[in-house]
C-alpha cells in the first residue's frame, strides 16, 4: 500500500515538489564539486607551474624587447674603442695587456674547444660591490681576466651600484690593488640605483629574507639595463639566478659562491650548548624566539636551495663551501644541469709574496718569535680567542714562550663598531696582563704588512669555518708556519700535509691554541716548514685559478651555443 502523507506529519516530513528539485540541483552539484576539488592538487600541480612560466617568459621577452638598444649601443661603443686601441698599440702583438704572461699557458689552447675561440657573446657579471677592493672583487677582476684572454671578442658587463665611479676609475684602482690589467674597450659597466635594497642595514629584521628580496629588485633593475647572452653571479645573490632562470630560460647562469648564505653549521650553531666559538648566532637557539629562528633560518635554507639550484654552473671558493653547496643545491639540480659543483680556488698574489719575501737559510735569523694575526677586526675573525690563547702560552712560562714571544694584530677598521671592538680588545688585553707583549696596527698599508710578513714567524687565524682564508694562504707565501681554526678552508683545503709533511697546526680552544704556539716556536727545522708552507701555496696562484674559471665557463659558453643552435 502506498505511503500517504497527513497533515499531522508536519510540513517536514513531506517535501514539497520545489524541495525535491533543490535536492536533485544539490545533488548535481556535489557530482561535480566532488571531482574538482579532488583534481584541485593535480590542477595546482600542473596548470599552476605552467602559467607562472608563461609569466615570466612573457616579462623576459618585454626585457629583451626593451633592452635591445642599449644592446646595440654598447657593441657600436666596443667596436670604436677596440679599434682606437688597436691604433694606440701598434707595437704590441696583442690587443689584451696583462702584467705578466708567464704562466698563462695554464690556459691549455692545445685541449681547449677550439670551436668556441670565436664565440663574441656578452657576459653579464652581477657584482653590485665592484669598486670594494676585497677579496671577492679580486676573484671578479682575474675572472674577467681569464675570460678576455679565453675570448677576446667576448663583452663584459658589469653590473654595479658604485654609480659614483667612472670606469677609468674602477680600472685603475684594479690595476693598483690588484696589480690585474684588464683590456678596457671589451669592459663595461651598467649602473644600478637600487643597491640599498640588498644592505643589511636595510633589514634591521629578518635580514636573510629582506637580503634576498632586495636581491631579486637588484637582478630586475640589472636586467632591465641589459640582458646578457650568460649570467654569471660571483657575490653569493641565488635568488638572482633563480629570476633569471625564471625571466630567460635560454640564457645560462653560472654562480661563483664564496659562502653559502645559510648552511647546515649555521643552523647548528643556535644549539644552546653552542659555544661562543661557533660565530655571531651562537647558542641563539632556547626558547621560543629560538624555536621561531630556527623554523625561520630552515624554511629560507629550503628556498635558498630551490633557487640555487637552477643555475647550469657552479663554482665555490673552497672544499668546505663546495660541501654545503652540494647539501643544499645538489638534490635539486635536474640532469640538464648535471654539471658537478666544482671547486676554483680564489686567486692569491703568490708570485707577488714569493718575490717580496725572502723564505731561505739567511731569511731565517731575520725571523722574530711573532705570532702575526693579519684580519679586519669584525666579531666573526674572533680576535678574543686568539688574545685568551696568547695569554695561556705566555703563563706555561716555557722557553719559546719567555724569549721575547709577542702577538701583533694587522687589521682595517671599518666603521665605529669596529673601532669600539679594536677598544674591547685592548681592555681585554690589559685584564689579561700581556700588555707589553700585544701589539694593534690597524689599517697598515701593504708596505708595512710585508715587512710583518718578513719578520714573524708564526701566522695565525682564529675564525671558526673560515670559507677559505686567503690571508692563510698569504702566510704561507711568505713562509709563515700556520696555526689556524680547525674548520673550514684552512683545515680542508690550506694547512694540509705537503710530502706525507705538516705545514702547520690546527686548534680549536684556547688551550689548544696555546700549545699550536709552542709547536710553532719550537720547530727542529723551521726552514724545512716554511719550505713546505710556501710550496702548499702554489696551489692557489692567479694562473691555477684562470684554468680552473675557464675550464668551467668553457661548459657554459657551450651551452649557450647549443640552446642558440636550438631556438
Amino acid at each position: 500500500m502506498a505511503e500517504m502523507c497527513s497533515a499531522d506529519d508536519g510540513a517536514s516530513s513531506c517535501p514539497s515538489p520545489s524541495s525535491s528539485s533543490m535536492i536533485m540541483h544539490a545533488k548535481g552539484l556535489t557530482h561535480t564539486i566532488v571531482p574538482l576539488l579532488c583534481a584541485a592538487p593535480l590542477l595546482a600541480f600542473f596548470v599552476l607551474p605552467l602559467l607562472w612560466r608563461a609569466l615570466g617568459s612573457a616579462l623576459g621577452w618585454y626585457l629583451r624587447k626593451k633592452t635591445e638598444g642599449r644592446r646595440c649601443v654598447i657593441l657600436q661603443i666596443v667596436a670604436a674603442e677596440s679599434e682606437m686601441y688597436r691604433q694606440s698599440r701598434q707595437n704590441s702583438a696583442s690587443n689584451i695587456k696583462v702584467d705578466d704572461d708567464a704562466g698563462w699557458d695554464a690556459l691549455d689552447p692545445e685541449n681547449r674547444d677550439k670551436s668556441l675561440d670565436d664565440w663574441d657573446g656578452i657576459v653579464g657579471f652581477f657584482h653590485p660591490f665592484c669598486n670594494a677592493g676585497g677579496g671577492g672583487e679580486r676573484v671578479l677582476w682575474a675572472a674577467i681576466r681569464a675570460t678576455q684572454h679565453r675570448w677576446p671578442k667576448a663583452k663584459c658587463v658589469v653590473y654595479t651600484g658604485d654609480h659614483d665611479v667612472s670606469k677609468d676609475a674602477i680600472l685603475a684602482r684594479v690595476r693598483s690593488r690588484f696589480n690585474i690589467h684588464l683590456h678596457p674597450p671589451t669592459v663595461n659597466f651598467l649602473y644600478l640605483s637600487t643597491r640599498r635594497w640588498v644592505l643589511a642595514s636595510t633589514w634591521p629584521r629578518f635580514t636573510l629574507a629582506g637580503q634576498s628580496f632586495g636581491s631579486l629588485v637588484l637582478a630586475w633593475d640589472a636586467f632591465s639595463l641589459l640582458v646578457p647572452d650568460l649570467f654569471v653571479d660571483t657575490m653569493g645573490y641565488a635568488f638572482a639566478l633563480g629570476l633569471s632562470k625564471l625571466l630567460f630560460p635560454r640564457v645560462p647562469t653560472a654562480a661563483y659562491v664564496h659562502y653559502p648564505t645559510i648552511s647546515t653549521d649555521m643552523l647548528d650553531s643556535l644549539a644552546p650548548a653552542a659555544g661562543p666559538a661557533r660565530g655571531v648566532n651562537a647558542g641563539q637557539g632556547a626558547g621560543s624566539r629560538g624555536a621561531a629562528k630556527k623554523l625561520y633560518w630552515r624554511a629560507f635554507a629550503a628556498l635558498y636551495a630551490r633557487v640555487g639550484a637552477s643555475a647550469d654552473v657552479v663554482m665555490t671558493n673552497s672544499s668546505w663551501t663546495q660541501g654545503h653547496i652540494v647539501a643544499l643545491w645538489g638534490p635539486h639540480r635536474r640532469a640538464a644541469r648535471g654539471h658537478p659543483i666544482a671547486v676554483v680556488y680564489p686567486p692569491v698574489a703568490v708570485r707577488e709574496l714569493e718575490a717580496e719575501v725572502d723564505v731561505s737559510r739567511e731569511s731565517e735569523r731575520g725571523r722574530e718569535k711573532t705570532l702575526l694575526y693579519i684580519a679586519q677586526f669584525r666579531p666573526e675573525k674572533n680576535h678574543q680567542l686568539i688574545l685568551e690563547a696568547f695569554a695561556q702560552f705566555l703563563k706555561t712560562g716555557s722557553k719559546a714562550a719567555t724569549e721575547g714571544a709577542r702577538l701583533v694584530l694587522v687589521g682595517s677598521v671599518r666603521d665605529d663598531s669596529d673601532s669600539k671592538r679594536v677598544y674591547e680588545l685592548r681592555l681585554l688585553v690589559n685584564e689579561l696582563h700581556i700588555r707589553d707583549r700585544v701589539e694593534f696596527h690597524l689599517d697598515a698599508p701593504w708596505p708595512e704588512i710585508l715587512e710583518w710578513l718578513r719578520r714573524a714567524s708564526v701566522g695565525v687565524n682564529g675564525m671558526w669555518n673560515e670559507h677559505f682564508g686567503i690571508g692563510v694562504v698569504e702566510y704561507q707565501a711568505a713562509g709563515l708556519v700556520a696555526v689556524v681554526h680547525d674548520s673550514g678552508g684552512p683545515k680542508l683545503d690550506i694547512v694540509v700535509d705537503v710530502d706525507g709533511e705538516p705545514t702547520g697546526f690546527h686548534a680549536t680552544t684556547a688551550a689548544e691554541f696555546a700549545q699550536g704556539f709552542e709547536k710553532a716556536l719550537t720547530l727542529p727545522d723551521p726552514y724545512a716548514v716554511r719550505q713546505r708552507a710556501r710550496k702548499s701555496a702554489k696551489r692557489f696562484t692567479e694562473e691555477e685559478f684562470a684554468r680552473r674559471w675557464t675550464d668551467q665557463m668553457e661548459q657554459l659558453v657551450a651551452e649557450g651555443v647549443g640552446k642558440k643552435r636550438r631556438a
